[in-house]
């Protein structure tokens, strides 16, 4: 223990580092537990799709959604949830919702929302379309 005290003291600048970056994953951890919606990554977002009749919901710009986007996605913009205007997502409350955007990181108030809303299985696709594409999964191109 003497040690531990005697390191922490001599370098003070690397303990708070160590301190601070233990309170933020804490934090972090808790923030995603109680946010309400559950991380899938790109298989288990498939299988719920395919078996429980979920749907993805794309939330980037309609450009990027032009670029490539999974098939049978809705495509909603942040701004609309966060309105409340859902469109035909509002039938679907009961089903599977897997928001997704391009990293995963903006998708996370759109699925707030969502759950707010009172939409009851919603998800985050984990790392957004880059997990998607490094898992060489099909997009579709062009118009919905």
């Amino acid at each position: 223990m003497q040690q531990f005290i005697q390191f922490v003291s001599n370098n003070m600048i690397m303990s708070l580092v160590w301190v601070g970056l233990l309170v933020a994953l804490i934090s972090m951890i808790v923030k995603q537990k109680t946010s309400g919606f559950k991380i899938a990554g790109p298989s288990d977002a498939t299988l719920l799709v395919n078996n429980e009749d979920g749907v993805f919901v794309d939330i980037r710009s309609r450009d990027e959604y032009r670029a490539g986007h999974i098939a049978g996605s809705v495509h909603i913009l942040s701004a609309d949830i966060k309105k409340g205007s859902f469109g035909d997502l509002e039938k679907r409350k009961a089903t599977p919702i897997i928001v997704v955007c391009k990293t995963g990181q903006t998708a996370q108030t759109a699925a707030t929302d969502l759950v707010k809303a009172g939409f009851e299985k919603v998800y985050l696709l984990k790392d957004g379309m880059i997990s998607w594409n490094e898992g060489n999964l099909p997009l579709v191109r062009g118009k919905k």
